[in-house]
């Protein structure tokens, strides 16, 4: 009996395909691509502090004014599941190199097994392409880690 197209053995080994990451448009997604990376290869809160039990986050934005608040999250990590490097992307949409890490705020609090901690980051990043090197982003991130042993 005669069939159409090629019919691959269930038991043959597939050819390895390599998948990569499509080259990003702008030094934003570029930035942005290489910290995906760098949190995907992390370890989990629970491998890295096996002693927590609960993280929960409480994140306001601002304006660099200091005066608008422009963006709000509140959320329970899974610290079974989510990533020990705990980064917050800048909602400047135009900020270029611009995160909020708080990966050294959680550490430093659970070695000292506080309950909570909070605080206040500025963006590092660039306000815009144009700006690159000559003006700084500025947005705000209030913050408030409350943590569980």
């Amino acid at each position: 009996m005669a069939t159409r197209g090629a019919i691959r053995n269930a038991t043959a080994p597939r050819p390895r395909q390599q998948l990569k990451m499509p080259r990003p448009a702008s030094p934003r997604a570029a930035f942005h691509q290489r910290q995906r990376r760098r949190i995907d290869g992390a370890a989990t809160l629970a491998a890295k502090f096996p002693r927590l039990k609960s993280l929960k986050v409480d994140a306001e934005y601002y304006a660099a004014d200091n005066a608008t608040r422009i963006g709000h999250v509140k959320y329970v990590l899974n610290v079974e599941h989510a990533k020990s490097l705990l980064c917050f992307e800048c909602p400047n949409r135009e900020c270029v190199r611009g995160d909020f890490d708080l990966s050294e705020v959680l550490a430093a609090a659970i070695a000292a097994r506080h309950k909570s901690v909070a605080g206040e980051l500025r963006c590092r990043g660039w306000r815009n392409q144009d700006a690159i090197r000559k003006a700084y982003c500025q947005t705000i991130l209030r913050y408030e880690l409350r943590l569980e042993y």
